[in-house]
């Protein structure tokens, strides 16, 4: 089978990152476009064997974009499209159909109540989302809140597949190892009590109130993981609030690595601590956020053993009580973070073990519902007798 996935830019964020990994478990040939910023997330792409092409796509309204794509479609004779992300989902379905290509998956990564992609939803956006995914064949939402959010959309209950987002999951396994040498590349002292988070710092994530809460706690420290706008806004608060010796920001990590099958944190892995190594750094973890659309980075810390504290995440929320117990739900507000880290700093304790959660959202078992979904798409429905 080949197959196209067509995304609107390869910058480090979760559902390009999300890709990758895919690709690294589904048994078909694939190929990529691009349609903005072939950054380093393609790098990885092409680096794992899987060509990438940029579309050179100007902005939203460069229309010009359109006849390039379908023309790129048409000549490599793909059996389906795949796209992801809005820019992408509207351009690609479009193009697929004009290029004859019939069967077009298309999954929604990052549809929140109030935001998508990290942007407020308009009339506008949604109509559109809505009028192009009738030119595809299926759409796909990685969490069931995301499906909900769909239908209510107006998505046929139908067209809507659950294929929830994964991770590699022995990859994130604790080793002590890989904590003390991120730590002595990071300057946390070996016994410090130290609160992570995973993201963009952008700011529907939050992270101004988790520095704010990390401040009212002297023995704590903040390390976050992510690059985006507020990056000098969090480092500006840090210092206001008298804590910019315990916040560090340790920017952006491709992940998976750039050599699959490297051990975290390994040496000749790189000069920066990995994600598995960094999160091994940690001793717990905090998801601010109030609307999210999976929790991936929550699921990556409880596969590292880590007691987690999180306002939204479906990707527990969707799940059966007692499917993640080093997980619990708490207040977004800085009283309540602050009280949530005074809790853990007196429960320090070992590393956990990681629970069934982890086990539902290994990346493999979502490649094989995806490539399910995949020949369904590509049979067409069955002929009525």
């Amino acid at each position: 089978m080949r197959v196209l996935h067509v995304i609107t830019g390869l910058g480090i964020g979760g559902a390009e990152q999300q890709l990758r990994l895919l690709l690294r478990h589904l048994p078909v040939h694939s190929r990529v476009v691009t349609l903005t910023n072939p950054g380093a997330v393609a790098d990885g792409i092409e680096a794992d064997g899987t060509p990438v092409t940029h579309l050179g796509m100007t902005g939203n309204r460069d229309v010009g974009a359109l006849p390039r794509l379908t023309r790129l479609i048409r000549q490599g004779g793909y059996d389906l499209v795949h796209t992801h992300l809005y820019r992408a989902c509207v351009y690609g379905r479009a193009a697929a159909r004009l290029a004859g290509v019939r069967p077009v998956v298309a999954t929604e990564h990052s549809l929140g109540e109030a935001q998508i992609e990290g942007r407020p939803l308009s009339a506008g956006t949604r109509a559109l989302y809505l009028a192009t995914e009738r030119l595809g064949t299926a759409t796909v939402a990685v969490s069931p809140s995301v499906a909900r959010r769909l239908a209510h959309w107006g998505v046929p209950a139908a067209r809507i597949h659950v294929v929830p987002n994964g991770i590699e999951t022995a990859r994130f396994a604790h080793d002590p190892a890989a904590r003390a040498r991120a730590r002595a590349a990071l300057g946390l002292p070996a016994d410090a009590f130290v609160v992570g988070g995973v993201g963009r710092l952008a700011p529907g994530k939050h992270f101004d109130r988790l520095v704010r809460a990390v401040a009212t706690v002297p023995e704590a420290r903040l390390l976050l993981v992510g690059e985006g706008g507020e990056r000098e806004n969090l480092l500006r608060l840090a210092a206001e609030c008298g804590a910019a010796g315990r916040v560090l920001l340790a920017g952006a990590v491709a992940d998976p690595p750039e050599r699959p099958g490297a051990a975290p944190g390994a040496p000749g892995a790189g000069a920066r601590p990995d994600l598995p190594s960094l999160l091994a750094a940690m001793d717990l973890f905090v998801s601010a956020s109030p609307d999210e659309t999976f929790g991936l980075a929550v699921v990556e810390a409880l596969a590292a053993g880590l007691p987690v504290r999180y306002v939204a995440c479906p990707a527990i929320e969707d799940l059966p009580a007692g499917a993640a117990p080093g997980a619990r739900r708490v207040g977004g507000s800085v009283p309540e973070l602050v009280c949530a880290l005074h809790e853990a700093l007196r429960a320090r304790g070992d590393r956990l073990p990681p629970p069934e959660a982890v086990r539902r959202y290994d990346i493999a078992h979502s490649a094989e519902q995806l490539l399910s979904l995949y020949q369904r798409a590509v049979r067409g429905p069955r002929p009525v007798k």
